[in-house]
């Protein structure tokens, strides 16, 4: 019995939902950038990305760079292997032309990683895109300059396909991964609320139905003592004088009357009109 609340619970329909929303979440999460490096969160809304001492006017270098389908990332010394920069970077640079640079004496030690399907020919995109570059190491901006011109050749070749980038920011999912959280805690708290009250109603039901069955209790239990009462008088009938046979009869019919009452009338009427009863036959036991 209890496997099965809890298998019923599982596949309830709030459930469900909640598992969409949390799943949903995740995956905002995941492709909005969470788990990226700096490098990959920069360029998921930029096309140029620069380490901490190259002195490169960023905005410039966006504003030469523009639409194109084109990231320039300029890496400090430190970075030996440019490749694993590239490998992180597939998601936040999918469909686009990435060129990693490192300063290496006047010139750049270049690495070209093109984030879409090719052959043969992503080897001569990669390898061109830095080309003429060497001469300018000291001067990034001028390097970025170069760099978009040999992006536009090779799109006058037919190598690569012209287009504009499609920028993916990490805000709007977030946003989507918010409201999906957003959504299982608020439906969870106002679950918990409407099971709350719909115990609490419950309860108070439960409650005044218990008082009510207090209530009847006493009633009847009354009810029974004024009857005895009745059946004592009923011993003094024969003897007792005509005033007093009168008030009996009156007394025992209006008890019969109060019986047929009792199940559909007013609980707090009929308990009055026991209370005058019984104090009925208090008296007329006195006048016996």
């Amino acid at each position: 019995m209890r496997l099965r609340r809890i298998v019923r619970a599982v596949v309830s329909p709030f459930a469900l939902a909640s598992l969409a929303c949390l799943v949903l979440a995740g995956w905002a999460l995941w492709t909005g950038g969470l788990f990226e490096g700096p490098i990959a969160r920069q360029v998921r809304t930029s096309s140029v990305y620069a380490a901490p001492g190259v002195d490169l006017d960023v905005p410039a270098a966006e504003q030469i760079i523009g639409n194109r389908r084109l990231i320039v990332l300029f890496l400090d010394q430190s970075t030996s292997d440019p490749a694993p920069v590239c490998d992180s970077l597939e998601r936040a640079a999918d469909g686009v032309l990435v060129l990693a640079l490192r300063p290496r004496g006047d010139g750049w030690n270049r690495y070209g990683c093109a984030m879409f399907p090719g052959g043969g020919e992503l080897m001569t995109i990669e390898a061109t895109i830095g080309t003429g570059i060497q001469q300018f190491g000291g001067d990034p901006l001028s390097t970025v300059k170069v760099v978009a011109v040999n992006y536009d050749r090779l799109v006058k070749t037919g190598l690569l396909t012209d287009g504009p980038r499609t920028i993916n920011p990490y805000l709007p999912r977030y946003l989507i991964a918010g409201a999906a959280v957003s959504a299982v805690v608020l439906g969870s708290l106002l679950l918990w609320l409407t099971g709350r009250r719909a115990a609490r109603a419950a309860l108070d039901r439960r409650e005044r139905l218990d008082a009510a069955t207090d209530d009847r209790v006493a009633l009847s239990a009354a009810a029974s003592a004024v009857a005895q009462q009745i059946i004592d008088l009923d011993a003094g009938y024969r003897a007792g004088s005509r005033g007093f046979r009168t008030h009996y009869a009156a007394l025992a019919g209006d008890y019969v009357a109060l019986l047929g009452d009792l199940e559909s009338g007013d609980d707090a009427e009929a308990r009055k009109r026991v209370d005058r009863l019984a104090a009925r036959a208090t008296q007329l036991a006195a006048l016996r």
